[in-house]
């Protein structure tokens, strides 16, 4: 993968995981970051670790970060 493509995975993972409804719980927001995460990064051809990762920790910290809510 393109090192450009890496902090707009990030990015994109951290708004998907965000910005799906219904997700009230740190943990709810974690596992739907992780999936989104994982799906990001195989249809980039990334790293599909890193993309659970990632996912996972924008769907925890962006009620934190301001960004969810």
């Amino acid at each position: 993968m393109a090192r450009p493509l890496i902090p707009a995975l990030g990015l994109v993972t951290l708004l998907a995981a965000c910005n799906t409804g219904g997700l009230d719980t740190d943990a709810e927001r974690g596992v739907a970051g992780a999936a989104i995460g994982a799906g990001t990064a195989a249809v980039l051809d990334g790293d599909v670790g890193t993309g659970i990762v990632v996912g996972a920790l924008g769907g925890i910290f962006c009620d934190d970060a301001g960004v969810c809510r």
